[in-house]
Formats: C-alpha cells, sequence, structure tokens
C-alpha cells in the first residue's frame, strides 16, 4: 500500500528537476499524476513536449499512472484546463503541488520591467492560476485532506542580492499560502510550502563555487547525493497525504538529508506608549531597544 493510494495529483514543472522527482515519487507511492511542464528554456521562454513526456514515461515504465500537460501556468485561463484534466482523466483532484518556476536573475538597479514581469508571472500569477482553480472544486466537493504545497526558497525567505524578482515572488508566495490555510481550511484543505535545496538546472545558472552546488570535485558529472532533487520530494509525500491533516500554514524546508520547520513571524522587540510619540523619543527608544536586536543577529542586515 502507498501513501497516496487513489489520490489524484497534480505537479507543475514536473518535467525536469524537484518537479520531475516529486511527480515519480507521488506514482511510486500509488497517486495517480498530472504531469504538467511548458517544456521551457530557464528563463521561461519557448516549450516543448519533451520533458512532461520523459516524466509520464518514466512513471508509466514504473507502473504508475500519468498524463502530461503542456500549459504555460502563468496563463490565466489555461491554468483552468490544467485542473480540467486531473478531473476529466481521474475524477478528482486531492493534491496541487506548484513547482513551476524560472529565472531571469540581475540586480536591481540593472533589472528590466520584461525580466520582472516574466519571473512575477509564473511563480507568483501561476501559482494563483492554479490554486484558484483547484479551490473552487475543493470548495464546491469539501471531502476533505485536500492538500495545497507550494514552492518557496531562500531566496525570498533570505534575499538572494541578484535575484529580487524571484525573491519576491517567493517571499510572496509564503504570504499566499498563509492566506490559503486561513481561507480553505474550513474546506478540507492543508496549504503549506516548501522550500528546496537541490542542484538542479536552474541552481546551475547561479554563479558560485561548483562543490556548493553538489558536483564532486574529481568529476564533471558526479552529484553528491545530498544535493540530489530526490531528497526533495520524499517530505513532500507525507505532507501530500490524508495523515498530514494536522499540517496548515507551515513552511517546510527540505535540504539535502534535512527535514526542518520554519518559525512563524512574530515580533521580537515591541515599543508601547500612552500617547503618541514624539520623533525624538522614537528615535531613542528604537536606538535603545531595536538596535541591539539586529546588532546581535536577529535581522536581515544584522
Amino acid at each position: 500500500m502507498g501513501m497516496l493510494d487513489n489520490r489524484v495529483a497534480i505537479v507543475t514543472g514536473a518535467g525536469r528537476g524537484i518537479g520531475s522527482e516529486v511527480a515519480q515519487l507521488f506514482a511510486a507511492n500509488g497517486a495517480s499524476v498530472v504531469v504538467n511542464d511548458l517544456g521551457g528554456a530557464v528563463d521561461g521562454t519557448g516549450g516543448e513536449a519533451g520533458p512532461a513526456d520523459d516524466t509520464v514515461a518514466a512513471i508509466r515504465d514504473a507502473g504508475g499512472n500519468a498524463v502530461a500537460n503542456y500549459t504555460s501556468v502563468a496563463d490565466y485561463d489555461g491554468a483552468e484546463g490544467i485542473i480540467q484534466q486531473a478531473l476529466d482523466e481521474y475524477g478528482r483532484l486531492d493534491i496541487l503541488v506548484n513547482v513551476a518556476g524560472n529565472l531571469r536573475d540581475r540586480m536591481v538597479f540593472n533589472m528590466t520591467e520584461e525580466e520582472w514581469d516574466a519571473v512575477v508571472a509564473v511563480h507568483m500569477k501561476g501559482t494563483f492560476n492554479t490554486t484558484k482553480y483547484a479551490s473552487i472544486y475543493w470548495r464546491a466537493n469539501r471531502e476533505g485532506h485536500y492538500r495545497l504545497i507550494n514552492f518557496t526558497s531562500g531566496s525570498g525567505l533570505h534575499g538572494a542580492p541578484g535575484q529580487p524578482n524571484y525573491a519576491a515572488a517567493k517571499l510572496g508566495i509564503v504570504g499566499f499560502t498563509y492566506s490559503c490555510a486561513n481561507a480553505l481550511g474550513r474546506y478540507g484543505v492543508t496549504s503549506n510550502a516548501i522550500g528546496p535545496g537541490a542542484s538542479t538546472r536552474m541552481t546551475d545558472t547561479v554563479p558560485t563555487d561548483r562543490r556548493t552546488r553538489g558536483f564532486d570535485e574529481d568529476s564533471e558529472t558526479t552529484v553528491d547525493p545530498r544535493r540530489s532533487p530526490a531528497n526533495v520530494a520524499v517530505p513532500i509525500v507525507y505532507m501530500a497525504s490524508e495523515a498530514s491533516d494536522w499540517m496548515n500554514g507551515q513552511v517546510i524546508r527540505a535540504m539535502g538529508f534535512d527535514i526542518g520547520l520554519y518559525s512563524q513571524y512574530k515580533l521580537i522587540r515591541e515599543l508601547s506608549s500612552t500617547e503618541m510619540w514624539s520623533v525624538e523619543r522614537a528615535a531613542e527608544e528604537m536606538e535603545r531597544v531595536f538596535r541591539p536586536a539586529i546588532e546581535a543577529g536577529n535581522v536581515v542586515g544584522g
């Protein structure tokens, strides 16, 4: 018996990398999967059926059940068709995993409007598009154990300097996930986000020491198993199962052989007054109370 037996999932961006690993592990655990992938380049341009078809073939060769979908998640009307395909093929939808993404990296002072819009359209709008149409179905049926799993990133959670568009979209997805957790729970939906760490064709475009991307020092092709995208898929199977009803509105980290839980936002210092603050008094108290916390490294920029 698989952890996802008789469940139906859509995984976007499932033609390569982490998305493909998620789709294949879902199928290995009994789910029927709609494998969505535009098949575009890392920057989101172009498109071909090959990546989605390859994942479907791998699933079927292993005895699983899957169909391909080639629609861009950034297409608002097209996203409805992704959801409808799951309903037409399998009669239901239990799980939506929003993995699809692209990159247009640039420092903020060099970034163009088109580079900003292209990334936000896929990550932020794309996550909204599919979620909207899935939530319509879930709200109408209310059978419980529905799962929304969105992908965030350390780029957004920690502020990657050369990825202002990607960072904004990925942290925006966290807020979106929190909103969905509060809005959809009454319909039997849990909404969580996952921040992955793995070597993929997207991470390989980021200038950094090859060893930090998981390449063996003595090889051009060998990847450290701790950086395999397959590691990220493991906790997502549990998050997508009926057993995870207790988890809602959380951000999970999957990196290497580690699985972590992020804290929720909370106030760490607060100033109170019985009357309106003067500028001088506010400045004095912010220096006295907030500055030590920042200099201790408790917030970004410390």
